[in-house]
């Protein structure tokens, strides 16, 4: 692996772990595009974005993580409070993806392929246009109840497999139930914390560190352009959708595969 395609790689892991366009199809498309495959490496370099991406929603999102670990005591304790209930709808939302990812991570591995990526990329597209038709747009995220919690964290953990991405899958789930774009957005970057804490801890702990030396500039490359493409995703995608609806992402999602699926096809 190069440092080229590490620069290249962290544009994509940073702009789409947080865009609703799905973070591990691009890679696998790209990487399967190009034949970009350097072996353990890849391992340590996903490691290396993870970090990256978690960094910079961390960064963009301080105040609330702040709020949200000050509040956790109160959480615990069961006590009302604003940051109390959205830090218990985090930990809830964030079980069935804890658990999809513990008992079946060799079935998702196996779901990494191109083929199934295209598909969950057209699916997904669909789902947002529905979204935008026929949710009421009208809720804060604080409204929501523990069950429908538990209904995005199902969504969340259906994102580990490509093409359907998390925020995504998210974002359209919350908006089916009601909320305004920006509490759907900002509640799906919230929840994507600990998920994106456990995916780098996951992979990181298969990691083989041995030989990893010559690969250090590029591990720093991805982690510092996943991290800056990221914070400038966050910004940009919650400014965006504050007055602009998902049908532009849908429809690059419906492009993409359309073409990506005709390639495939006449490989």
């Amino acid at each position: 692996m190069t440092v080229i395609q590490g620069v290249v790689l962290g544009v994509v892991q940073g702009l789409t772990e947080f865009l609703p366009i799905s973070s591990s199809a691009h890679l696998i498309l790209i990487r399967h595009l190009f034949g970009w495959d350097a072996g353990s490496a890849d391992v340590a370099f996903d490691v290396a974005c993870h970090l990256g991406t978690l960094v910079a929603v961390l960064v963009y999102f301080r105040e609330d993580v702040v709020r949200l670990a000050v509040a956790a005591p109160a959480a615990l304790a069961g006590r009302t409070g604003e940051s109390a209930q959205a830090g218990r709808l985090i930990v809830v939302a964030t079980v069935p993806i804890a658990l999809t990812g513990w008992f079946f991570a060799d079935v998702i591995e196996q779901l990494r392929q191109p083929a199934i990526a295209v598909v969950a990329l057209a699916l997904g597209a669909l789902v947002m246009l529905a979204a935008e038709r026929v949710g009421s747009r009208s809720r804060p995220a604080e409204s929501l109840s523990v069950l429908e919690a538990v209904g995005l964290g199902c969504a969340q953990a259906a994102a580990l497999v490509p093409g359907v991405s998390r925020s995504g899958a998210l974002i359209t789930v919350a908006m089916l139930r009601g909320l305004t774009r920006g509490a759907a957005a900002r509640f799906a970057f919230l929840v994507g914390i600990p998920a994106i804490i456990g995916a780098g801890v996951r992979t990181a702990w298969t990691l083989d560190v041995g030989g990893m030396a010559e690969y250090t500039m590029v591990l720093l490359v991805g982690f510092a352009t996943s991290s800056v493409v990221g914070y400038l995703a966050v910004t940009g995608l919650l400014r965006y959708i504050a007055h602009h609806s998902l049908d532009l992402f849908a429809c690059y999602r419906l492009v993409i595969a359309a073409a990506l699926g005709f390639w495939l096809v006449a490989a």
